[in-house]
């Protein structure tokens, strides 16, 4: 049986990787997986929030229904998840990283009482959230959002963890092993030389970061706009450019260290005898409509990277047309390498689809997280309704965009007589989805409700 080895990021927008078109950082090592694997074409996250997403990928259930609908919401105790049926089949389970599935919000809190998920060997059980450096200190983790070095820095220190795990292994039993980096997540710092690997005067700004007429939830965004940017033009500029330099930064960093882990399965003759797959919960908007960070509705936020790196199985530089859902990750997981999947699952098993190139249901759901929202995208449109917002005002302006006509998402559509038809058709599909896995009418925007109870 294969090794497996997940590396996830958080917050990396796809389009900054070589291998989904990037031209500003150059990311040789997670291009040579697409290189000598499969690079997923239309993989999406139901949720563009950490939390909820992560529990769509461990469970391969929607987040009302694995309990982690928000930061700092749980997953449920008696959840299961991938890693459970991989030990169930007798492999090691091991993980390192954010987790961000407890109730747990500061750096370095204990998740000795949250639920492992099936992860077994997890030998520092805390929460890394967004930090920045890791020591060690008498047995115990010290996590700052003080900037490490090459040792201490968290993106390194992880991955020299992951390949401490590797090398323990010598009993003969197949691994898998998840290793979560919290770049390259905001605060936008990175350590020394990748702080000034980048010049922020060559920054390119998105064409749509000028963009003045937006929904009233992008134009109110407290966190994701105002938060981050001045209000003169000049300013606003000057602050993008040196945080995308940052950011681009902490891409490189995690390139280079997928490199480092790489290099380490290959050294212990281990790279052809593990899968290795390489992903993140959600994207970043990086500037795009005069935006930072995730959450609210612009399809970049949910269209996110995955890339398999699947030895033996005849597959190099495959781009897999396959729509792929993170609830479907845990049952393709266990389909691709042959292991049982009995848990309950909203999402399928598409390892056929994927080995065959086959693209499958062309469509995804936005569920409801920590606000009440929800869409849908599918090959030709976006369809999302909002409601109320994070500090109880009431937004207005759901959305209807043409994602062939439109792809940077500047004209909404919604409310013109002609896409009514569209319209009608696209809410019933998102009424269906909510109706088949049971979301309570309460989470979700009144356009969306199906007069169902809770």
């Amino acid at each position: 049986m294969k090794n497996v080895l997940i590396i996830m990021t958080d917050q990396l927008r796809r389009d900054v990787l070589g291998c989904y078109g990037g031209k500003e950082v150059e990311t040789p090592y997670i291009d040579s997986l697409a290189e000598e694997g499969i690079l997923l074409e239309n993989c999406y996250t139901p949720s563009a929030v950490c939390t909820p997403s992560r529990g769509c990928f461990m469970t391969g259930r929607y987040p009302h229904n694995n309990g982690a609908i928000s930061n700092g919401r749980p997953v449920g105790a008696k959840e299961h998840g991938f890693a459970e049926a991989f030990r169930d089949a007798g492999y090691v389970t091991g993980y390192a990283g954010k987790w961000h599935l407890g109730d747990h919000r500061e750096l370095g809190d204990s998740l000795e009482d949250c639920s492992r998920l099936g992860f077994d060997r997890w030998d520092h059980r805390v929460e890394f959230g967004h930090c920045k450096s890791v020591k060690e200190k008498d047995g115990k983790l010290i996590l700052s959002r003080e900037v490490g070095d090459e040792h201490s820095y968290t993106t390194d220190w992880l991955a020299d963890e992951t390949l401490r795990f590797i090398k323990e292994q010598k009993d003969g039993r197949p691994f898998l092993f998840m290793v979560s980096m919290p770049d390259p997540h905001q605060p936008f710092r990175v350590r020394k030389p990748y702080d000034t690997m980048f010049d922020p005067l060559q920054m390119e700004i998105p064409e749509t970061f000028y963009e003045e007429e937006l929904p009233d939830w992008a134009e109110q965004d407290e966190w994701g706009r105002r938060h981050y940017f001045p209000t003169g033009l000049f300013e606003r500029e000057d602050h993008f450019r040196r945080l995308k330099a940052q950011y681009l930064g902490a891409v490189k960093c995690i390139d280079d260290n997928v490199g480092k882990i790489l290099d380490g399965l290959r050294e212990a003759n281990l790279l052809e005898e593990t899968v290795v797959i390489f992903t993140t919960d959600h994207g970043e908007y990086l500037g795009e409509h005069g935006l930072m960070e995730k959450n609210n509705l612009y399809e970049s936020v949910y269209h996110i990277p995955m890339l398999l790196r699947l030895p033996g199985c005849g597959k190099k530089g495959f781009r897999s047309p396959v729509w792929l859902r993170m609830t479907d990750f845990a049952p393709t997981l266990a389909g691709l390498l042959g292991i049982p999947y009995r848990f309950p699952c909203d999402g399928g098993d598409l390892s056929e689809e994927l080995m065959k190139g086959r693209e499958g249901l062309k469509e995804v759901c936005i569920f409801p997280s920590d606000v009440p929202r929800t869409g849908i995208i599918t090959e030709d449109y976006e369809l999302a309704y909002v409601g109320r917002g994070y500090h109880g005002s009431m937004f207005h302006d759901h959305i209807l965009f043409d994602r062939k006509r439109d792809p940077m998402q500047r004209v909404n559509l919604f409310g013109r007589p002609e896409y009514a038809g569209i319209t009608e058709v696209l809410t019933e599909k998102i009424r269906e989805y909510h109706r088949r896995y049971r979301t309570p009418d309460s989470l979700l925007p009144a356009e969306a409700r199906n007069l169902q109870e809770d």
